[in-house]
């Protein structure tokens, strides 16, 4: 297609989808699994090559971590959704005469990021296929060759099972523009959208129905009823879970000062540094760019000794995490924003109102509606927290980014979309999957045998109103 304008390009990419919808629509519930789980192995088979191929061509992150990634948006993704019923019947109700019948919604863009690329590509493409939609993957340009090679071995196991052709596509030349007629051409029926603020605000301003995700600028509280050494480690395998490259991992901790010592030493004596006032003002424009209130896209899932060293900061080679102590949340204090880097901002608070407070000016400060932590063994307080906190998953003593993505440390659906609510200008507040992906059908029957449901509109009008009235009006008029 090189030399075809972009317009031919997106016309045949959608030509393609819909034939491919139309086979689809022929399949039956069996079939489509077999595609599914077909699907699941072959790219839970090439984890670690997708992982290291991720890395080698990003540039971020760790690769004995994207692994995890994959196993979840295959392994886990797979478990979850494996039996759940997409096609025709999905349920029934006798006593109030509704049947639900399932329905593609028909293609799908889905544009994902440089920082999970390969994962959200197969998790993408799992929800997809189980719900009987062609998808169609807009890679991010940085991440072009290893997203295209984890859709391409989807698209071969697919295939191996008799799927329609065409089911997964993929662009192979990243462009704003391509990206943008996609989004809005007039087939297209939804777009999956994980990727910068931009981005999606593009996708939900196309016309066309998106499904996108908001910051996350996560705060963890650490109560004083927590297990101090407990939460660190928690704290610090998050953060640092391919070098905080995950959109759910904490960004700023914050402690009653009653604890606030205790925490700091733990801290330290698992690998953190706390770096100085002046530390902080040579760190802070090397991780934070005032001027676009954004953080700046080289230091992006990169280890804390290489953060440091860009700064000429001198820190123990056994350095995992930086921390920098701060007072202040807003577009002036850098390290109160989302920062996807093993760089972490501390708080210490007077007491549990304070902390509360804390955490939602940071939840409000760019990351509404997504993700909240706490570590603590009072259910009151957990409670009280979680009444406050505009967030779309609230984990209790569970690592951030794992806790949120679900799967591993609690039942929420595993997913690499995590939706923000209003709050964070998303349609819901779920973990995305494949329930999502559906057009639900509901055939309705009149109940004439039930007397509760007889309805007499008569008891329902006032005399100026009642039937006899409006004839008598309607013959005198006419």
């Amino acid at each position: 297609m090189g030399t075809e304008s972009v317009v031919d390009r997106v016309d045949i990419f959608m030509q393609n989808a819909r034939l491919a919808s139309a086979v689809f629509a022929e399949l039956d519930q069996e079939h489509t699994d077999r595609i599914v789980r077909a699907v699941y192995r072959a790219g839970f088979a090439n984890r670690v090559k997708l992982a290291k191929m991720a890395c080698e061509e990003t540039g971020l992150g760790v690769w004995e971590h994207k692994v995890i990634k994959n196993v979840v948006a295959t392994q886990l993704v797979y478990e979850d959704i494996k039996n759940l019923k997409t096609v025709g019947v999905v349920s029934e109700n006798e006593l109030e005469g509704i049947v639900e019948i399932a329905q593609p919604l028909g293609p799908i863009l889905a544009i994902t990021p440089m920082t999970n690329p390969t994962s959200t590509v197969m998790f993408k493409i799992l929800l997809a296929l189980k719900t009987r939609n062609p998808i169609i993957i807009s890679p991010h340009r940085r991440a072009l060759q290893c997203s295209i090679e984890a859709a391409r071995i989807c698209y071969d196991a697919a295939m191996a099972e008799d799927a329609p052709e065409h089911c997964i596509q993929w662009i192979t030349e990243s462009s704003r523009e391509q990206t943008h007629d996609l989004m809005s051409h007039p087939s297209m029926a939804l777009i999956l959208a994980t990727g910068g603020g931009s981005l999606v605000n593009a996708a939900y301003s196309s016309g066309t129905p998106a499904i996108g995700v908001g910051a996350g600028n996560v705060p963890v509280c650490v109560e004083q009823s927590a297990d101090i050494p407990f939460a660190v480690s928690q704290i610090i395998y998050s953060k640092t879970f391919d070098n905080g490259t995950i959109c759910a991992s904490e960004q700023a901790v914050v402690v009653e000062r009653s604890i606030a010592q205790a925490l700091k030493d733990e801290f330290v004596r698992q690998g953190t540094y706390i770096v100085t006032d002046e530390e902080c003002k040579i760190l802070e424009p090397i991780v934070f760019d005032l001027e676009r209130h954004l953080m700046n896209a080289d230091i992006v899932g990169q280890t804390a000794l290489t953060i440091a060293e860009k700064g000429g900061v001198k820190v123990p080679a056994n350095t995992v995490l930086l921390m920098a102590e701060r007072d202040a949340v807003g577009k002036h204090e850098p390290l109160s924003s989302e920062i996807l880097a093993p760089v972490i901002a501390l708080y210490v608070v007077d007491d549990f109102r304070c902390a509360i407070n804390k955490c939602i000016d940071l939840n409000y400060h760019g990351g509404i509606g997504h993700t909240a932590s706490i570590y603590s063994n009072d259910e009151d307080r957990i409670k009280q927290f979680a009444d406050q906190m505009n967030a779309g998953r609230i984990v209790v003593n569970t690592p951030s980014s794992q806790g949120a993505v679900g799967g591993i440390f609690n039942t929420l659906h595993p997913s690499m979309t995590l939706g923000c609510g209003s709050g964070g200008k998303n349609i819901t507040t779920d973990n995305v999957t494949a329930s999502h992906l559906l057009n639900i059908q509901r055939v309705a029957r009149r109940r004439l045998n039930n007397k509760f449901l007889q309805v007499d509109i008569n008891k329902y009008l006032d005399e100026s109103n009642s039937v006899e009235y409006l004839e008598k009006e309607y013959h005198k008029n006419s």
